[in-house]
């Protein structure tokens, strides 16, 4: 069963070398501020330096000086990111978006018909030359094995594993890039002498869980290229969350309502390009001691940010602990509903449709922050 991983390359960076093309070539890094941001991703130029996603901006500026920064623009990541959906779906008999830079395709049967590679190297091809985006993708029998053959096709390349080879493939590639595999367990996995992935293919899998428990015969089978998930095209995002790390830590309640009604905005904007509504609203404060405190509440199903705004901002004065300081902000939705919801019939929509109508065409043809509400700056 013929499976292909498509991964747009550093996708947040080429967005961004769309609108600035003489950055091209160089270290770029996009993320928040420099004292407390972090890095969100980075250029392959950056990366030679150790730079990599979710490194404190601290830590990447110090170890790529010149790198030039930018601080991101979410809502043209989820324009491009539907451009290439759209294309992918118009093409692809069967697909699944694994998150906003990454697909798995289903090429079952294709094989019959036509080469699965060159029908892959035809797609990428095209896609890159509709959206300026570079890609890179790989092919194996499951999921794993065509994600791991993408990552060792970056960038801008493929890699087909052949049937049968699969063990042979993953046997020289160390331990920590096996999906799922993270420093923690990576660390522990060359404690006990697992360097690569052919140490562990023969282990009997009765000492694999002797030292890491269940998830040691899991393990073993990862290495082994066993992989029985499917490419489920109606996988669903689970939440929409938006955060803030501030430059030095904030106790001006109506500075931090501000930020909630400017997450909650983009948010219910999100949720609306994606058809679908949210349930339940969290908000979530670090304060300057590294105290995280959250809390929730359920909600009637809505996408609108005049119902989901009141709620966020009820949650947090519920949940702020008076007189201190906090260092980040956050809110999510979650409990997420595909499709339309039915709205009180004793309540007059249209009115409020149309509004939301006429911002969100006015933020996707400008981007996602060309609209807000006064209290959200």
């Amino acid at each position: 069963m013929p499976i292909a991983h498509l991964d747009m390359d550093s996708f947040f960076v080429e967005v961004e070398l769309l609108k600035a093309p003489e950055l091209k070539g160089k270290a770029v890094i996009v993320g928040g501020d420099a004292v407390r941001g972090i890095v969100t991703t980075c250029s392959y130029e950056a990366r030679k330096f150790g730079v990599h996603s979710a490194m404190a901006m601290k830590q990447a500026i110090r170890l790529c000086p010149h790198a030039i920064i930018l601080p991101g623009h979410y809502s043209e990541y989820v324009k491009a990111s539907a451009e290439v959906t759209e294309i992918i779906a118009s093409k692809a008999p069967l697909f699944e978006k694994a998150s906003i830079d990454e697909f798995y395709i289903d090429l079952s049967g294709m094989d019959k018909y036509f080469d699965p590679l060159k029908w892959m190297i035809e797609l990428r091809e095209f896609i890159s030359a509709k959206t300026g985006l570079p890609l890179s993708f790989g092919i194996g029998n499951n999921k794993m094995v065509a994600k791991m053959a993408t990552n060792e096709a970056k960038p801008k390349g493929f890699l087909q594993v052949t049937p049968g080879s699969e063990k042979e493939f993953l046997a020289p590639l160390e331990v920590g890039k096996i999906p799922g595999v993270g420093p923690q367990l990576e660390h522990i996995l060359k404690y006990h002498g697992f360097n690569y992935i052919r140490d562990i293919q023969n282990v009997p899998s009765e000492k694999l869980e002797k030292i890491f428990g269940k998830s040691g015969v899991d393990l073993r089978n990862r290495a082994n290229a066993s992989d029985t998930s499917i490419v489920n095209p109606n996988r669903e995002q689970k939440s929409v969350s938006k955060e803030n790390t501030f430059e030095s830590d904030i106790a001006d309640i109506p500075f931090l309502m501000g930020e909630i009604v400017r997450m909650s905005e983009q948010i219910a904007y999100e949720l609306r390009k994606n058809e679908t509504s949210t349930g339940c609203i969290t908000i979530k404060i670090k304060y300057s001691n590294f105290e995280v405190a959250t809390r929730q509440v359920s909600i009637p199903h809505t996408s609108a940010e005049d119902e989901i705004i009141p709620v966020a901002k009820a949650l947090f004065l519920q949940l702020y602990k008076s007189r201190h300081t906090v260092r980040l902000l956050g809110v999510r939705a979650s409990n997420l509903f595909k499709g339309s919801i039915q709205t009180n019939l004793f309540q007059n929509t249209s009115d409020k449709s149309n509004l939301y109508k006429a911002i969100d065409e006015v933020k996707n043809r400008f981007g996602g922050d060309a609209v807000f509400r006064a209290s959200g700056k």
